[in-house]
């Protein structure tokens, strides 16, 4: 999707950069844990360092705050487009969307940047064995000789927050999107409009769905299995199903998948063409 997106002219615009964007997050995502989980499948040695534990941390809250803030930014393209789209090359000009892109970023840095060192700065002790196929800051605390019932609670307090923020703006975007699409005439304008942010809605109801499990429910509904279950729907399966989705449910993706492919076989024979010739 990222390669697709730089290479096609047609999709340089403000919702493809903001969905490039997601694509780096879901991919990085996937490299902080997939790779460590299957050395962990395949070998005898499941250890893993402090210093990579915290790395582990540290990525995983920068991303999954960015991610956060990002699908809510992505809501409010979505409302321009549909409700001022006569505006939209105005209010989502390159710096805006540079602007979004860097926010999202820097958002999530900031509270990878707060907790891990928290989070790491307590003493561990006992078996230190994480109950978990990956460095998730719940299982990990669990190993901590001392209390840590004070740093949850502000933690989830935390949590909470940076997930209402985004779900406000998402909620507000959508309310104006509906009440424009209603007052739409045209069937075939409401199609489009819908067309245009049907696969954001999914993408949302997938991510924000697993988030809420993880991070606003209290912990002591919580269970080891299903923590490891919403772990791995949220880290390994949605940053692989969040391309799917934008691909084969957005038009503007599929033709320039075509076009890319046609591309491909054009050059290959011309290749093949000018090997003719020499022989």
């Amino acid at each position: 999707m990222i390669l697709l997106i730089y290479l096609d002219s047609h999709l340089h615009t403000p919702m493809y950069f903001l969905l490039s964007q997601l694509s780096i997050m879901d991919t990085v995502y996937i490299c902080i844990t997939v790779p460590k989980m299957l050395q962990d499948l395949l070998s005898n040695d499941k250890t893993i360092s402090f210093i990579g534990c915290a790395v582990q941390i540290f990525f995983y809250l920068m991303l999954l705050g960015g991610e956060f803030f990002l699908l809510g930014l992505m809501a409010y393209d979505r409302y321009v487009a549909v409700c001022n789209p006569l505006r939209y090359p105005v209010l989502m000009n390159r710096r805006i969307c540079l602007f979004m892109a860097v926010g999202s970023w820097v958002g999530g840095s900031l509270d990878g940047f707060i907790l891990t060192p928290v989070t790491m700065g307590f003493p561990y002790c006992g078996r230190r064995e994480i109950n978990h196929f990956f460095c998730e800051i719940p299982a990990v605390l669990k190993l901590s000789c001392i209390d840590t019932s004070l740093y949850e609670t502000l933690m989830y307090a935390c949590c909470v927050l940076m997930v209402l923020i985004p779900i406000s703006l998402i909620s507000v975007s959508y309310t104006r999107i509906l009440i424009t699409v209603h007052r739409m005439n045209s069937a075939e304008s409401r199609r489009k409009a819908f067309a245009t942010c049907s696969s954001h809605i999914m993408v949302v109801s997938i991510f924000y769905g697993a988030a809420f499990y993880t991070n606003v429910i209290p912990q002591s509904y919580h269970t080891p299995e299903k923590d490891k279950v919403v772990s791995a729907f949220y880290t390994i399966l949605t940053p692989m199903l969040n391309p799917l989705i934008y691909s084969l449910r957005n038009k503007d993706v599929a033709i320039a998948l075509k076009r890319l492919l046609g591309r491909c076989v054009s050059t290959q024979k011309i290749k093949v063409g000018n090997i003719s010739r020499n022989y």
